[in-house]
C-alpha cells in the first residue's frame, strides 16, 4: 500500500514527527512518500491517484485571513499556500474512490481557504477564537469513545497540546477527549472517525512532538486508525 504524506511548516519539527508517522504506517505495509515545502503542497495531492492513504502533518495556509497574527502574515509571501484547483480536485476524487485520510495536529490550522479540507476533517481553527495552552505539563486523555480506534485501550497521560475552540461538525463522534485549562476545564474532544465524500477519515488533534508518539497507548492508538482509514488493510 501506498501513503501520500504533505509535511512541513512553521513552528514545529515536522521532519521528526513525520518519521514517527512513516515508522508507525510501514509495519502495516505502508510505504511512505513525503512532500515538503510551499510545492510539495500541490505535489501531495496530485500524486494521490492510486495512493490507498493521504497523511497530513503540516501546517499550510494562507497566511493572510481574519485573525491571523502580524508574525505570520509577514510570512505569508514565502510560507503561504493554497492548494490549486487541480490538487482540490484530485482529493476530492481520492475520497470518492473510497480513499483514507489521517489528518494530525495542525492539519485542522491547514487550507483557510478551502472549506471542503474543514468539512472532510469535521474540524476548522478560527484565527482569533481557537486557541491552546502552551506545551506541557502532561494532560490527562480520556478514553470516552468504543470503537476501533480504542477499545481496550485505557486512558493515558502525554505532554501535548489541547487546541480549544475550534468549529466542529455536528456529528463528530470523539474517542479522545482531554479538559483544557484556557476553557475553564471544558472537555476538548481530541480524536475521531468518520466517513466523509465516499473515504474515511481520521482526525488526532495531539501529535504536537516526537514525545506524544513515544507514548505506547498513543502509538495504538494512531496505528489504528491509520489501518480504519486503510479500510481495515495492514498488518
Amino acid at each position: 500500500m501506498r501513503a501520500v504524506v504533505l509535511s512541513g511548516g512553521l513552528t514545529h519539527d515536522f521532519p521528526a514527527t513525520t518519521s514517527c508517522l512513516t515508522a508507525l504506517l510501514a509495519p502495516l505495509g505502508v510505504a511512505s512518500e513525503v512532500h515538503e515545502g510551499v510545492d510539495g503542497v500541490d505535489e501531495a495531492f496530485l500524486a494521490l491517484p492510486g495512493a490507498d492513504l493521504l497523511v497530513v502533518n503540516a501546517l499550510r495556509w494562507t497566511m493572510t485571513g481574519p485573525g491571523v497574527p502580524d508574525r505570520y502574515r509577514e510570512q505569508a509571501d514565502a510560507e503561504g499556500a493554497s492548494p490549486s484547483a487541480a490538487a482540490r480536485a484530485a482529493f476530492a476524487d481520492h475520497l470518492a474512490g473510497g480513499g483514507g485520510v489521517l489528518a494530525v495536529h495542525t492539519a485542522a490550522l491547514c487550507f483557510d481557504d478551502w472549506p471542503e479540507w474543514g468539512a472532510a476533517l469535521g474540524a476548522r481553527w478560527v484565527w482569533g477564537r481557537s486557541q491552546h495552552p502552551p506545551l506541557g505539563p502532561e494532560i490527562d486523555v480520556s478514553v470516552v469513545g468504543d470503537g476501533d480506534l480504542v477499545g481496550g485501550v485505557e486512558g493515558f497521560s502525554l505532554v501535548d497540546e489541547v487546541y480549544g475552540d475550534m468549529d466542529l461538525a455536528g456529528d463528530l463522534d470523539p474517542q479522545l477527549a482531554a479538559p483544557q485549562p484556557v476553557t475553564d476545564g471544558r472537555t476538548m474532544p481530541l480524536l475521531w472517525a468518520r466517513e466523509h465524500g465516499g473515504g474515511r477519515v481520521v482526525y488526532d488533534a495531539l501529535g504536537h512532538h516526537p514525545p506524544s508518539y513515544a507514548v505506547p497507548e498513543h502509538a495504538e492508538i494512531v496505528t489504528r486508525a491509520a489501518r480504519w482509514a486503510l479500510g481495515g488493510r495492514g498488518g
